[in-house]
This record gives structure tokens, sequence and C-alpha cells, in this order.
């Protein structure tokens, strides 16, 4: 695979003073995988689910499969990020870039599609924080206050707390932040490697314990459902090509980032299930499917239930930090870049995209207190998730046959131009069958799917306003809107 590297300028957008550099060129290609670490965490939260509900076997076949799949898209983006180094808008930007001569409400609709279950994503997990610590530290603590359809319980209260510390160290900039990525993914490795090691060491792992539960017709019906419900999961090592810009070398360490996140993902996702259904079995895994981590670490370790509750929260803490980052510099790039109005498209004087960050603010905040369960609702947001990355991988395609002499430092073999297609195709399926498969998943329903449609066509009607009003008489006009790729050189008030 051949690779080209050389040094780039910093990535130019709009400040709030007017001025105008960008995203600091700090970070590393072991950065970036630092932040990939958000799959194995968000694994931790969902495994237990997944053995339950398919089997031991099950589990380890659909996990690796997802894997698989996620690990081959992402060597499809690594052409992708190369071509693009200065946008941080990540595999939303490649879609918009490959069908803006087609249909330019792909950008809004893939951008919008990618940011709500990042961003998101820091409300759930901050609720599961303040449960976990509830439980483990504080279980006398059942208060609860009600102002109309805003609900503070101590849980939500521990959460609200997590999130305004993520949202100030956030405000500092990602590379100050970084040490908080580095010592919550140490402390997601502990128990990952006690998990994957242990039981094989430990003389009472039994391959009798794992069974098949997918059979016929329906089981494979379950399988798609499960493959939606896992896409975020596996498929979030995409994660590490968001933050292209910011990388010292953005050719190396982008394809560095999502080949080590990818390969350290597809280990991860295949040793897990298998060594902790065999060591626990299905049915105990059943019963308590995101408490059985406590129970097993004990028994291997002989003890340690406040320690493993601290390694929990630490992986969790790792999930919000990195969705916090991934969606505040995917909202800056759609304002930058004429997908959505350009308020969101402005840098402070140090490079750190504040509007988009306070936009993460308050929309975690309301989902925290307001509907206060959101898991559903992210499992919803798959829908735009996936079709994300049906777009993208459809775009790589379509740019190489539309712009089959512009530069791509990374040139991958023409082979991968139909898997690409192929992908495209089964996650369409995936999506299809998985976004209505509420009966077998147990996830949410029409109501939650309807809001995830309702942020899709948010996202087209900011769009149509930034195109039709904001950028009415502009340079350029509604074509450089749609999809451009320089992005905004002035700062707007708001």
């Amino acid at each position: 695979m051949p690779v080209a590297s050389h040094p780039e300028p910093p990535v130019r957008g709009g400040t709030e003073d007017g001025a105008a550099p960008a995203l600091p060129r700090k970070m590393r290609w072991y950065d970036g995988f630092a932040l990939s670490l958000t799959m194995p965490a968000a694994l931790v939260a969902s495994l237990g689910g997944s053995i339950g509900g398919l089997g031991g076997w099950g589990a380890v076949a659909l996990w690796a499969t997802a894997m698989v799949l996620a690990a081959v898209t992402n060597w499809i983006y690594t052409e992708l990020a190369a071509m693009f180094p200065e946008s941080s808008g990540g595999i939303a930007h490649y879609a918009t870039e490959g069908w803006k001569r087609r249909a330019p409400v792909v950008g809004p609709l893939a951008s919008f599609g990618y940011w709500f279950p990042w961003t998101t994503a820091l409300s759930v997990y901050a609720g599961i924080v303040g449960s976990l610590v509830q439980a483990q530290w504080f279980p006398g603590q059942r208060w609860s206050l009600t102002f109309g359809p805003v609900q503070l319980t101590f849980p939500i209260a521990v959460g609200l707390g997590v999130i305004v510390l993520l949202f100030a160290a956030a405000l500092v900039g990602l590379h100050a932040a970084m040490w908080v990525v580095y010592l919550t993914g140490g402390m997601l490795l502990v128990p990952l490697l006690v998990f994957m090691v242990g039981p094989f060491l430990s003389g009472r792992w039994d391959a009798s314990r794992l069974h098949w539960d997918l059979h016929g017709a329906a089981g494979l019906h379950e399988a798609l459902v499960w493959l939606y419900i896992m896409a975020w999961t596996c498929f979030c090592v995409e994660v590490c090509a968001t933050f292209a810009p910011e990388y010292r070398d953005t050719v190396k360490d982008t394809s560095r980032a999502l080949r080590a996140g990818a390969l350290f993902g597809l280990g991860v996702f295949v040793l897990m299930p298998l060594s902790l259904a065999g060591y626990v079995g299905e049915k105990p895994i059943a019963d308590e499917p995101t408490t059985f981590y406590v129970r097993a670490f004990q028994d291997l370790i002989g003890g340690g239930a406040d320690l493993m509750v601290v390694f929990l929260i630490g992986s969790l803490l790792l999930i919000m930090v990195t969705g916090l980052a991934d969606g505040s510099r995917v909202l800056y790039t759609m304002g930058a870049e004429g997908t959505t109005i350009r308020q969101f498209g402005v840098l402070n004087g140090r490079g750190v995209p504040v509007r988009a960050l306070v936009v993460a603010l308050v929309l975690n905040v309301v989902t925290l207190t307001v509907l206060r369960t959101p898991l559903a609702i992210i499992v919803a947001g798959n829908l735009g998730y996936i079709l994300t990355h049906v777009l993208a991988l459809s775009a790589f395609a379509l740019l190489r046959r539309d712009r089959p002499d512009a530069a791509r430092p990374i040139r991958l073999p023409s082979f991968l131009v139909p898997v690409a297609w192929v992908l495209a195709a089964l996650l369409s399926v995936i999506l299809v069958v998985g976004a209505t498969g509420f009966s077998v998943s147990g996830y949410g329903g029409f109501t939650e799917l309807g809001v995830a449609v309702g942020v899709l066509a948010t996202g087209v009607c900011l769009w149509r306003y930034r195109t039709r009003v904001q950028d009415r008489g502009s340079a350029g006009g509604r074509g450089e809107a749609a999809g451009s790729t320089a992005p905004a050189q002035r700062a707007d008030s708001c």
C-alpha cells in the first residue's frame, strides 16, 4: 500500500475573533488508538446481553463477524482520510464529498446521523456512572426531585457533574485532555486482560457452557438485528479518522491509528465473549448482564469489588471523552463547510470548537434529566450511524469513478471498490432489519425510531436554511454550501 508523507499546514477555520487558524496538530497515531479504545469499553456495557440472547457461540460468532466487517470498512477509510486531511468531519465528510454531485442532501443526513449517537453517548454513560456510584458506595441515596419534565436523582446528579467536568476539560483542548484518555484507557486494560486471559488460566473454563441459539430463518433475522445493535460498538474505530487534521503526520498517523484500533478490537471481541461465557456460564450472565463482571473479577483475583467498579467507571469515562471530542468536531466541520448553520463552524483562539461543545453540553443535560434512560434512543440512533457508513462506503467507490486523478497519498487496491459496494449493501440490509426489529432486541420502539428520524429531518432543515438564507448572495452560492471542502474563513456572531 503506497503511502506518501509530508508536512501539512494547520487546518483553517473561522474563529470567534475573526482570525484564522485552527485545530492544532499535536496528536500521534497512538493518541488516536487510545481514543479507539471506546470499542472494548462499549463492549463491557453490551456483552452480557448478547451472550444471554444469542448463546456463547452465537455471541462469539456475531461479535467476530461485526468486527471483521468493521476492520475491512476502516481499511477502506484510510484512503479517504488521506484524501481529505484537513477535514475533521470523518466518515460523514467522506459521504458528503462522494455524493454531493448526485445528491447534496446526503451531506446533512450523514453528518447529523453520525453526530447524534456520538454526542448523546455522553448522557447515556454519565447516567450509568451515576448508577454505579450509587449502587457501590451510596445505596441509601434514593431521593428524587421533579420540576415539570425534569427529574433529578442522585445518579443523575452524579452524571451531570461528570458531564460538566468533561466539558470543562474539553474547553482546554483535546491535546490537554489526552491525559484523561490515557488514564481511563489504562484502567480499561486491566479488566480486559483479566477477563481475556484469566478464565483460560484458571482451569475452570469449559466449552460445554457455550451454546448456539441461532437456528433457521428466525435465527438469521435475530442475527441481523443483533448486528444492528453491535454496529456502533464495533465500527466506532473510525473515530481515529475524525482527528486526521490534528495528527502531526496526517497520512501515516491516521492510517496507523485505524489499523491498530481495528486489529486490537478484533482480538478483544473474539476473546472476551469466548472466555467469559465459558467461565461464568450463559445463565448467570443472562441473569445479571451488567453486573456479572464484578463477581467474575472477584472470583478471578480474589476480591476487589470497589476496584472493579472504578475500572468500569474509567472505561465509561473513556467513551464519554471520545464521544464529546468526536461529536463536537463533526458539528464544527458541518458549520465550517456549509452542511449546517454557519454559527457552529467557529473555533476560539486556541483552536477549540467551543460552540459545538456548548451544543453537546446542553443536549446531554436535557437528555439525562428529561429522558433519564436514553439507551433505547441511542440504539435507535444507530439508524443514522449505519446510514452514514453506507453512504461513506459508497462514496469511496463514487470518488474512484468521479475523481480518478485526485491526489491519493494512500491508494488501496482496486478490488476494494466492489468490496465497498458489497459492504454498503450488507449494511443496508442490517439497517432495515435491525431498525424495525424491536421485538427481537427488546430495545425501543417506533417512538424512539421517530426521534432518530426527527434528528435527520432537523439536520436537513438546518442545511436548507444555510443554503437558502445564510448563503444567499454569497460567493459560490448554493453549490459551494452544499459540499465545499473549503472551511469558513471568518467568524460570525451567534
